[in-house]
């Protein structure tokens, strides 16, 4: 769990609706696009929108309900899904606040009550903490993909990768999952060239594993060592503490892979090398976390 302060309800209720729609923007090289997408959630000033083609974090975007025929520019707050198949889930803040383009009348809040939670967050970057302001699309990002980018005073940066404190984030791994982490660094420490498992107990085992994140990214590796609520690998990629992910172990490269939600908790830089280890626990699955076949 977070540590969230709540104050007051959000600015209004989350609705689950779909809307067609229709999203202009310029992509990262400049070049004008259009797409087609629908809601999945909303509320009065933003909604979480699944669209082909990849948006960008802080990106302006225009975006018109086909059905009324309004329309504002909102933000992209971050993804909500890992991108499967060029097409993604996104958290996106209305930057008109005067401007209703869902055509629904929402309660309003009470006099006095703010429309935003507070969350203790960290910088992934430079490992400041900061009781900070979420909006509702805000939060949802964060609970999803794990990072949420915000200005960092300390790094300079105004767009930083911040997440929940280290501290709460450690408590949701298993008590078996930091041996077993501390267990896949002696084993990679003291590997040299090529190594056969099998002389090691059972859950030291090298598996096949697809790694996506929320950003279309992904990476094809092997596990260090495996237990029922998830494994340790080896990456010279960045990853951050709470960043979720959907993960396929073992990895067929002929298909047929089911990827299932996973999150960091535990990452460390390998001494000597410039690969870091990194422990992944499975996420629970519900209805918002059905497994992916590829």
């Amino acid at each position: 769990m977070s540590i969230l302060e709540v104050r007051g309800k959000r600015r209004s209720d989350r609705i689950m609706l779909t809307v067609r729609l229709r999203v202009l923007g310029r992509d990262a090289g400049g070049e004008c696009f259009k797409e087609d997408g629908r809601t999945i959630t909303l509320n009065r000033h933003g909604a979480r929108i699944r669209t082909r083609g990849t948006l960008q974090v802080g990106q302006i975007v225009h975006i018109i309900n086909q059905a009324g025929h309004s329309d504002a520019d909102f933000r992209v707050v971050g993804p909500l899904s890992p991108i499967s198949e060029n097409e993604g889930e996104w958290g996106v803040e209305c930057l008109q606040t005067d401007r209703n383009i869902w055509g629904i009348q929402f309660p309003l809040l009470p006099i006095g009550e703010s429309a935003y939670s507070k969350g203790l967050l960290e910088c992934r970057r430079c490992h400041s903490t900061a009781f900070l302001p979420l909006s509702a699309v805000e939060y949802e990002v964060l609970e999803s993909a794990g990072i949420l980018s915000k200005a960092c005073e300390k790094c300079g940066s105004s767009n930083s990768p911040w997440g929940f404190a280290e501290k709460e984030l450690e408590l949701n791994g298993q008590p078996g999952d930091e041996h077993l982490f501390r267990e896949a660094q002696a084993l990679a420490q003291a590997a040299n060239g090529t190594r056969d498992n099998r002389q090691h107990r059972r859950v030291a085992i090298q598996l096949p594993l697809l790694i996506r994140d929320f950003y279309g990214q992904f990476e094809i590796s092997r596990t260090e060592n495996v237990s029922k609520s998830g494994f340790c690998f080896l990456s010279e990629k960045t990853y951050y503490l709470g960043q979720g992910i959907s993960v396929a172990c073992p990895y067929n490269a002929d298909g047929g892979n089911i990827e299932v939600p996973a999150r960091f908790v535990r990452a460390q830089q390998l001494a000597g090398t410039n690969r870091n280890i990194y422990g992944v626990h499975y996420e629970p699955q519900g209805p918002a976390g059905k497994p992916i076949e590829t």
